[in-house]
């Protein structure tokens, strides 16, 4: 399953520079904007799959936590995430009034896809896709209350918090009640890592009907 995730992020992220390269930048935003739709029912897809951002952004975390340079620290002023929203102001105002006034348009998701990776060489994934993304906040937003997500079935999970340490967004914590795991679904990419490592196979991609999850 890790290497047909693999093909498919990289045949979008073929996709997505051909359309860049195209000069057809609209067409990948407005799949976007249909991926805020397909949210409402199954989750962050987009984000786990298709976003180029989040591709580039896998390697260049293997390669800062290499280089040493990576750190656990989450800067406190994200924490809230609401950063988020002004970045996707500022990016929106920016794409409109460039436009507007200077009859151009500016390579929004390429100047996004840049500072992905540079803030990813300095700090862990989870920072950007909850705290600093524009397109992560509207995702978030429209796939909070998905029909199908990741699920935890709490009867058969030990609380090892393998799943928790491989999220790539922090969308996993075991409760310290319970010592069971719970999957935030405005906060899971459905990259599938977690269920790739659960020793009880308590972990699935599955319709809202478990309350444990």
């Amino acid at each position: 399953m890790k290497y047909v995730t693999y093909l498919i992020r990289a045949l979008l992220f073929a996709l997505f520079i051909f359309l860049i390269v195209k000069g057809k930048m609209m067409l990948w935003l407005a799949l976007f904007a249909i991926s805020l739709i397909v949210a409402l029912i199954f989750g962050r897809v987009y984000c786990g799959y298709a976003c180029p951002m989040n591709t580039l952004m896998i390697p260049t975390e293997w390669i800062s936590k290499k280089l040493k340079l990576q750190t656990d620290k989450y800067p406190e002023w994200l924490r809230s995430g609401k950063f988020a929203w002004f970045t996707l102001l500022v990016s929106v105002a920016t794409m409109i009034i460039a436009k507007a006034v200077f009859k151009k348009n500016i390579p929004i998701l390429l100047i996004w896809l840049i500072i992905s990776v540079v803030i990813t060489l300095r700090y862990k994934p989870a920072v950007f896709h909850n705290s600093i993304c524009p397109f992560g906040v509207l995702q978030k937003a429209f796939g909070k209350h998905a029909k199908f997500s990741e699920r935890v079935d709490k009867s058969n999970c030990i609380g090892c918090k393998l799943c928790e340490q491989v999220c790539p967004a922090d969308a996993i914590v075991v409760q310290s009640e319970d010592k069971k795991a719970q999957i935030n679904p405005s906060r899971c990419l459905q990259c599938k890592e977690c269920e790739q490592v659960c020793p009880k196979d308590s972990i699935s991609y599955s319709i809202n009907k478990l309350k444990s999850g």
